[in-house]
């Protein structure tokens, strides 16, 4: 579950590495985590792109110790726009249905599992039409060190989620592998409060409470809150997060890169990071045959995704409902297994269900249908609301209200519960 350092990672050099001004000691640290991928088919003239505006993929997987065989199991688009001043962050639904080159119409997570980080640049440049040149994963480790530099992190816990939340944390504290962590420490009450590392990452993993694509509002809102650590840290603590970062991290970004990043985002002026969701309407889910349940959606949505990229709109819930209307969306309820591309593979024949962590609907999500947020003071929930950063589209509807529930009951006693991981068959499968 590595889902929100590997983005973390990433601002964490970004916001850093340039202030620190000791540029040889950076460059040498950055150099030992560069890797030469081979990314020379991603340059599709139809993919979109503008100068001054840069996309990073930012990606975890949900490899535990000891597993070789990963998903993506969060996707990530970083971007750093010195046109209009802003940073953003686009969350992918691992659950989105995408054609997936060489293996058909699947969910986007299983692209990283068929061909690693290369074949899902190029899932996501072929599908989002986006271009796409640089990546950054972090190890499962990365996460936890980094907040533990820090000091934890401030977010507000809703009470539905207090029970997922405790459920995981004896997983995670017997992954933080530090002498001094202590006795294991329970959430026992909800509200704005700052959680350690182990409880952190437990946080950001909660996903049955209320479906995929509320864990990505989970994660959003750690990254948010790290980087409003970071943006106070004492100079004394850059080296110890250096440290904790770069031995977990994996990027096709050299050093000059990275560097030159930093510069821009400096440049910006300021670590608000406006945020969306893809799909835009995550309530969608349906069942596809082999594919399992899964999150389609519709050309215009993609359109909306560049218009909040490269033109700085953040789609209300308003703007997002008359697209809807305009244009209508794919009955998928005729569906059969011969009319989907994704029996045409045969290195993906076996089910995808075989590849999922879970191949039960998410069923319960409560999302409004609207999906951007901002920085700062968001909720749980799927509402739009516009960033501290200039917009096209300033009149944003439809805020956000978090969700609550009577499953408010926190403890530790589910330690043996958790996601059940991946192994590697042997088979070009995943079984969980």
């Amino acid at each position: 579950m590595s889902k929100l350092r590997k983005l973390v990672i990433l601002l964490a050099v970004l916001v850093i590495a340039f202030p620190t001004c000791v540029f040889g000691y950076v460059y040498t640290k950055l150099k030992t985590v560069q890797d030469n991928g081979d990314y020379d088919a991603l340059n599709s003239l139809d993919h979109k792109n503008d100068s001054g505006i840069t996309n990073i993929l930012l990606l975890g997987t949900d490899g535990r110790p000891g597993e070789n065989a990963q998903r993506s199991d969060a996707m990530m688009i970083l971007t750093v726009d010195n046109k209009n001043k802003s940073l953003k962050l686009t969350s992918l639904g691992r659950d989105t249905y995408v054609d997936i080159p060489g293996h058909g119409k699947q969910k986007l997570t299983h692209a990283y599992f068929y061909g690693k980080a290369d074949l899902l640049i190029e899932t996501i440049e072929e599908n989002f039409k986006l271009d796409i040149h640089d990546y950054a994963q972090v190890d499962f480790y990365s996460f936890m060190d980094i907040i533990n530099v820090l000091g934890g992190v401030t977010v507000d816990v809703q009470e539905s989620e207090l029970k997922e939340l405790n459920k995981f944390i004896p997983e995670t504290y017997s992954w933080y592998e530090h002498d001094d962590k202590g006795k294991i420490k329970y959430v026992t009450k909800a509200g704005k409060q700052n959680l350690n590392a182990y409880q952190a990452l437990s946080f950001a993993r909660i996903r049955k409470n209320d479906g995929t694509m509320e864990r990505d509002n989970r994660q959003r809102m750690v990254i948010e809150a790290m980087v409003k650590k970071l943006k106070g840290l004492p100079i004394s603590k850059y080296n110890d997060l250096m440290n904790s970062v770069l031995p977990y991290v994996k990027t096709n970004m050299s050093p000059a890169t990275i560097l030159g990043l930093a510069k821009d985002v400096l440049s910006i002026g300021n670590f608000d990071i406006t945020s969306l969701q893809f799909p835009l309407h995550p309530e969608r889910e349906v069942r596809l045959g082999k594919a399992g349940y899964v999150i389609p959606f519709e050309e215009y949505e993609v359109d909306i995704l560049h218009d909040f990229i490269f033109k700085n709109i953040v789609p209300t819930k308003e703007l997002i409902d008359n697209a809807d209307k305009q244009y209508g969306r794919t009955d998928y309820s005729d569906y059969t297994e011969d009319n989907s591309s994704s029996s045409s593979s045969s290195s993906s024949s076996s089910s995808s269900s075989d590849l999922d962590e879970d191949s039960t609907s998410s069923g319960s999500s409560s999302h409004s249908g609207s999906s951007s947020h901002s920085s700062g003071g968001s909720s749980h929930s799927g509402g739009s609301s516009s960033s501290g950063s200039s917009s096209d589209d300033s009149s944003s509807s439809g805020s956000s209200s978090g969700s609550s529930d009577s499953d408010s009951s926190s403890g530790g006693s589910d330690s043996g519960s958790s996601d059940s991981g991946s192994s590697d068959s042997g088979s070009g499968e995943v079984t969980e």
